[in-house]
């Protein structure tokens, strides 16, 4: 549908709370499939102002906006795999705005936005907080048995790192920093990826680059809860129940791009 679309396309260039911000008159009304694709384009791409910080970090630049943009249809790929289209959307065939008036000039308009703009951070911030410590919980746990819960996906991931064309001699380690990505967020797997990248080989640093480009994990199930809840009240349950759903299927439109990348690499 348009509406999705739109919300995809901006991906691109803002976070996955902005991005439905473009279509913000249409989330309460689309469909399962519509969320899960909002959704799962989220997880699967970056801000482009985060892009500076990793390109600090020494992660080539040019990749990075590559996979940013490649991120950006495979989402739309994975989320009707994941999730097929069965109803008719309300913009399916178009849409039509009404003009009505919120604001009476520019004044009210920037206090209006500010307002709105401190409550969805509020909103944000306080889901956040809730699910950081959701997976401080299971690391507590996990520490009991020695373990971690970054190391315990770093070994579920090995397998996925081998399977998207790794050097066996990387698999391991690739698949660790895909397991932070998941259990943390892609800014730590980074920077850990460019504290090691001088350890890999070449092809290694390439596909985890485009494996890791992507905003799937734990704690932006919290921030899409919040924030695209914030924005359709009425559709949170919803929201909710997609979110692993979309997660998972964010990743795998990373690896997708990773699997491309790899196979162009020579």
């Amino acid at each position: 549908s348009g509406a999705e679309t739109l919300s995809v396309a901006a991906d691109i260039f803002v976070g996955q709370t902005e991005a439905p911000l473009v279509v913000r008159p249409y989330v309460s009304k689309m469909t399962q499939s519509e969320l899960m694709t909002i959704m799962t384009s989220g997880f699967a791409t970056i801000a482009g102002g985060v892009l500076a910080a990793y390109v600090r970090f020494g992660i080539e630049a040019g990749h990075l906006l590559a996979a940013s943009f490649m991120c950006a249809p495979a989402a739309f790929v994975m989320a009707k795999i994941f999730y097929p289209e069965t109803e008719t959307p309300e913009t399916a065939d178009g849409a039509t705005i009404s003009e009505e008036k919120e604001t009476v000039n520019v004044l009210d308009a920037a206090a209006r936005g500010a307002a709105d703009g401190l409550k969805l951070a509020a909103n944000v911030a306080a889901v956040l907080v809730a699910f950081i410590a959701l997976v401080a919980m299971f690391d507590f746990f996990l520490g009991i048995f020695h373990l971690s819960l970054r190391e315990v996906l770093g070994y579920a991931f090995a397998p996925i790192a081998w399977c998207m064309g790794i050097p066996s001699k990387d698999v391991l380690a690739v698949g660790t920093l895909l397991g932070t990505k998941i259990a943390l967020n892609e800014f730590v797997a980074y920077a850990e990826l460019a504290k090691i990248q001088d350890t890999l080989s070449e092809r290694s640093v390439v596909i985890a680059t485009y494996a890791l480009c992507g905003f799937a994990n734990l704690s932006s199930i919290g921030i899409q809860i919040g924030g695209v809840g914030w924005i359709a009240p009425d559709r949170r349950g919803d929201i909710a129940r997609l979110g692993i759903r979309a997660m998972f299927a964010g990743a795998m439109a990373t690896a997708m791009t990773a699997c491309i990348a790899g196979t162009l690499l020579t």
